[in-house]
């Protein structure tokens, strides 16, 4: 028989250790799945509202450098 025909037919039974850690190790990931997640879009929300800001912003002004006293006291 073909051995993926086997291995569909007959699971292979976990022991309790097993399936403690493989509860855990999906558990942890959907936790930081979700973290990510949630990054991601707070990022995304506040790089918009700092473009909206930027776009409404008035231009900063220009100012005049102030002139350089000449060294001799001119």
């Amino acid at each position: 028989m073909d051995e993926t025909l086997l291995n569909a037919v007959f699971q292979p039974r976990l022991s309790r250790q097993e399936t403690k850690a493989d509860t855990t190790t999906r558990i942890a990931r959907e936790m930081v799945n979700a973290e990510v997640v949630r990054r991601e879009a707070k990022t995304e929300r506040l790089r918009l509202a700092r473009l909206e800001l930027e776009k409404n912003a008035p231009p900063p002004a220009t100012l005049a450098s102030p002139k350089k006293k000449d060294p001799r006291g001119r």
